[in-house]
């Protein structure tokens, strides 16, 4: 099985595939979109997306990437990200003066960072840090990436865990051409857009409190070519096998414009996927 990942080998991306999916061939992608693409043309059987960290938030360019492409969510994955200190292997922690890795991670290791004095300095990937720092033979530099990524390269952990937040976790969406319908507990993800009335998203969610379906998420995005109107990505407890979240889809549909859904998918939960 060949799944696709967003970033260099050692991506905290690719311990995400190899979490979820176990010993299969990884396939690095420059880009969001060029991973889903990958998954659309078949150069890869399935990728694993990131949607939202529990620091940083939701990453909308993948809800876009959602509607964009004709893809189904199979299942959804939780890891845990923590941030290791990478430096060239005869390098000690006294020399590093500046550390290199992507904004996000830089952003989360910020005050550790701001207390021993190391500058931060923007790079495109976490692993790709740590390969650009490898290349460069720089003593007096850092990586902040992760334990998989500093094995890979061959260079040493001057620190792990320096994440400002240890509650630092990214859900992953893993996505495929067909669709599946789960048994046992789930969530199913769906995109709807509404008219601008009064009441309208009140309306709309209505359907899920009056046949107790609970919802995890909620998330708005701006509607392309339409200023000022919205799509709504809505995650909620229940699967396409469920005759109450069928029902719930047929009445939400008395008030949609238009109504997606993105996938039903096994839950992942407290550290494994519920079946």
């Amino acid at each position: 099985m060949k799944v696709s990942f967003q970033g260099e080998f050692g991506a905290y991306s690719e311990q995400a595939v190899l979490d979820y999916f176990g010993e299969v061939e990884t396939i690095p992608c420059e880009s969001f979109d060029a991973m889903f693409d990958s998954v659309v043309s078949g150069k890869s059987d399935a990728a694993l997306a990131p949607i939202e960290n529990s620091l940083a938030g939701s990453i909308h360019q993948n809800y876009d990437l959602l509607l964009r492409h004709d893809l189904h969510i199979v299942g959804e994955y939780f890891l845990r990200v923590q941030h290791c200190l990478i430096a060239a292997p005869d390098a000690k922690m006294e020399d590093i003066t500046k550390a290199i890795s992507h904004p996000q991670a830089l952003g989360q290791c910020a005050g550790y960072l701001r207390a021993r004095g190391i500058k931060p300095e923007t790079v495109y990937d976490t692993a790709g840090s740590v390969k650009m720092l490898k290349a460069s033979g720089a003593r007096d530099t850092a990586a902040i990436a992760s334990r998989r990524a500093a094995e890979l390269y061959g260079m040493k952990i001057l620190q792990e865990g320096i994440e400002d937040n240890p509650e630092n976790y990214t859900r992953f969406l893993a996505i495929q051409r067909e669709a599946k319908i789960p048994e046992g507990e789930s969530k199913t993800s769906i995109v709807f857009t509404l008219k601008n009335a009064p009441g309208a998203l009140f309306k709309a969610l209505s359907v899920f409190a009056l046949r107790d379906l609970d919802l995890t998420k909620i998330e708005s995005r701006p509607l392309p070519g339409k200023p000022w109107e919205y799509l709504f990505y809505v995650d909620f407890i229940g699967s396409m096998r469920d005759e109450t979240a069928k029902r719930a889809l047929d009445h939400l549909n008395e008030y949609a414009l238009m109504l997606r859904v993105l996938g039903s998918y096994p839950r992942f939960a407290a550290g494994k996927q519920i079946e």
